[in-house]
């Protein structure tokens, strides 16, 4: 019997991580013998650990034993702790840019040009909704414009969509959470897989429609159109105004067609959720070599979840273009931490009880697999939550951990394409921006195959992380030209859209 593998994954570090159960008394190659089970994904020790003394994971700081740890002993909560420690920024060492692909090097999707010049990878028709109040109406408008069949005789057309949420009102009308909302809302109206719009509210929230017009300098037109339901007269009439607005968007919605479109116009939201011990080994860097292949074809790929990028930020800092960007992340950090402490939490209350379960014992074991996603290019711009996206190449954006909030704020920001890795199996979609699932380890994807589009768990058994990422990369080409992710042909999208509330409900 052969006996379980396990991986090193830098000289410097005293833990191995276990790509098979060790059992007690098992003894993978380059390891000692196991004292204690030591399950997939999960750590063990392969050198004496004191108390006290940092646990090494990618050759960083993952957390501090907090008993003595003898080699062979299965490494998680039971004798590991968190302390706080001292990061070296090193701003901009590392920002060394790549040159672009030539021209005639670079990759087409088949997409759709908007008039603004921006480029759609679908072509829905969104209900938008400015308090929760006019949720149902909007769900029921949708409802009924699929349900009547008048979307049968638009073939370009993907869909009518209802994006509805659980605020707009009960906040104050002024500050951080309504701006975060004003700007999530006006993202998802501009987003260029968005062909046209109808805004419905109930007439007297605190979000009103008129205030945001006016903001925004917006003048509606054949593709943009508001109403409330006290203005309108009542539900039904309300239900029977947003159909009648379909029935004459629809022919003007369906004339798009798709046409050849550099891959510089996509803007790829890089996710994970259910993360586990192999997520920082396969998927996540996997997903970092697609992004850095976009990147040299002149496209943008975004980076999200400030709270699981803790304590693997000063990699991050190095890779800055200029120290202001490098400082207004650092900044970030400091705003999630006084946040958590105010409201009574801790920057260790992720990773979640499945991250856990999966191997992950630390939020800054899970920070230094997630950034990984962000590749190794130059760190271009770092963005408020929804704040729209204008920068080339990597970027972050400042977004909850929290995957259908975070992507949310990708989305808003201008994202029309999304990859997201998941290791302990996550049941997420995305509309209207389709979303790619990349399992991280074997077992996942074949117990959830019809949710997973990619493998990443035969990196395991010998296939190259430049081999998986070019696959990643045709797999974002492919869904960007209309092919359908297996969470979009499942049906998930309607009810992901989630802003972040960051203020008082009152």
């Amino acid at each position: 019997m052969s006996s379980p593998r396990a991986l090193r994954l830098n000289a410097e570090d005293n833990v191995v991580i276990a790509v098979d159960e060790i059992r007690p008394g098992d003894q993978p190659r380059n390891a000692p013998a196991a004292l204690a089970r030591v399950p997939k994904g999960h750590k063990m020790a392969s050198a004496p650990i004191e108390a006290g003394a940092p646990i090494l994971k990618f050759g960083q700081i993952i957390g501090f034993a907090s008993k003595p740890i003898a080699p062979g002993e299965w490494v998680h909560e039971h004798n590991v702790e968190m302390r706080d420690f001292a990061r070296d920024y090193r701003f901009c060492e590392a920002a060394k840019p790549e040159p672009l692909l030539p021209l005639e090097q670079r990759a087409t999707f088949q997409g759709y040009r908007r008039a603004n010049g921006k480029a759609g990878t679908r072509n829905y028709l969104a209900i938008l909704t400015s308090v929760n109040c006019s949720a149902t109406v909007a769900r029921l408008i949708a409802r009924e414009a699929e349900r009547s069949g008048m979307l049968e005789d638009y073939s370009n057309v993907d869909g009518v969509i209802a994006l509805v949420h659980g605020t707009g009102c009960g906040m104050a009308a002024k500050g951080e959470g309504f701006d975060i909302f004003k700007r999530t809302q006006w993202g998802y109206a501009v987003n260029p897989n968005v062909a046209g719009v109808i805004l419905v509210g109930l007439g007297c929230e605190v979000f009103q429609i008129g205030r945001m017009k006016e903001e925004y300098g917006i003048v509606e037109n054949d593709l943009f159109q508001t109403m409330t339901i006290q203005a309108t007269g009542g539900t039904k009439k309300t239900i029977e105004a947003g159909l009648a607005q379909i029935r004459d968007m629809l022919p003007i919605v369906n004339r798009a067609q798709r046409e050849p479109i550099p891959a510089s116009e996509l803007m790829l939201a890089l996710q994970c959720g259910g993360s586990d011990g192999y997520s920082g080994i396969t998927a996540n860097p996997a997903l970092g070599i697609a992004a850095d292949i976009l990147v040299r074809h002149g496209g943008t790929a975004i980076l999200s979840e400030t709270p699981e990028i803790y304590g693997a930020e000063h990699l991050l800092t190095r890779r800055a273009a200029t120290r202001e960007i490098g400082e207004k992340l650092v900044d970030l950090i400091h705003w999630w931490e006084d946040y958590t402490a105010r409201n009574h939490g801790e920057m260790n209350n992720n990773p979640s009880p499945g991250n856990k379960a999966g191997g992950l014992t630390t939020i800054l074991e899970k920070s230094l697999g997630a950034a990984a996603k962000g590749g190794g290019t130059v760190l271009n711009g770092v963005y408020r939550y929804a704040e729209p996206v204008t920068a080339k190449g990597f970027v972050f954006m400042d977004t909850p951990g929290y995957d259908p909030v975070s992507a949310t704020g990708q989305v808003a920001g201008g994202a029309n394409i999304l990859a997201f890795t998941t290791g302990r199996g996550s049941a997420y979609g995305c509309k209207p921006t389709p979303s790619i699932k990349l399992a991280t380890n074997s077992d996942t994807y074949r117990r959830m195959v019809d949710d997973m589009d990619i493998n990443c768990g035969d990196i395991l058994d010998g296939v190259g992380l430049e081999e998986k990422g070019q696959e990643i990369f045709e797999k974002v080409l492919a869904v960007a030209s209309g092919e359908k992710s297996k969470s979009e042909a499942l049906g998930y999208g309607d009810a992901e859209f989630v802003p972040w509330q960051v203020g008082a409900t009152m």
